[in-house]
């Protein structure tokens, strides 16, 4: 597969390039991402680079299909949709640079994902899942915007450098999903606990 870029009001999201190598390692030295998502602990420049040397050979494959998001020409976070599998399903995966946050970039950069991979001249996915580590409520509170319905907790489901296993929250996302936010009741705890 050939990558695609997506653009949107604000944003683009193509894949990183060389440019992009300095802000990810800036931006993945935050210790949420680090904590919440698959990056290395401690992340070094070569993990940066390595990465971006294996975007265009995942797009080639058509497994894992990995976009920068640039807002203004600057790198401000990644998004994805991963472990497509050839029957319609896939994961997204996304993290946002900490000086980028609250701002909507995730919503508007991870609806045109979205949308994209559910098209029929795009992925053509029936199923889009998303998962997060318990705890990441800001991961939890985007993806309930975005129209994803809470499915559950897998214990021990999840892996990272920092906590070998932990439990993770999955929702799932169909194509003919009404999009307006769902009920998600593991969230009111969390937020009521804020």
């Amino acid at each position: 597969m050939e990558p695609v870029v997506l653009r949107t009001e604000r944003l683009e999201l193509s894949i990183p390039s060389e440019a992009d190598i300095d802000p990810m390692f800036e931006a993945c030295q935050d210790r949420a991402i680090q904590r919440y998502t698959t990056v290395p602990s401690p992340y070094l420049r070569e993990h940066a680079e390595s990465f971006v040397a294996q975007i265009p050979k995942d797009w080639e494959a058509g497994n894992n299909l990995t976009w920068g998001i640039h807002e203004g020409g600057h790198l401000v976070g990644t998004i994805g949709l991963y472990r497509i599998d050839g029957r319609g399903a896939g994961e997204i995966g996304y993290w946002i640079a900490p000086w980028a946050r609250r701002r909507g970039v995730l919503s508007e950069a991870a609806d045109a994902v979205i949308t994209w991979g559910f098209a029929a001249d795009g992925c053509g996915l029936a199923r889009i899942e998303w998962r997060a580590v318990v705890g990441n409520a800001g991961s939890a509170r985007a993806a309930r915007a975005l129209g994803f319905r809470y499915e559950g907790m897998l214990r021990q489901a999840l892996w990272n450098a920092n906590a070998p296993r932990d439990d993770g929250w999955v929702a799932g996302l169909l194509a003919g999903d009404d999009r307006t936010p769902q009920p998600w009741p593991v969230l009111d705890t969390v937020d009521e606990a804020v």
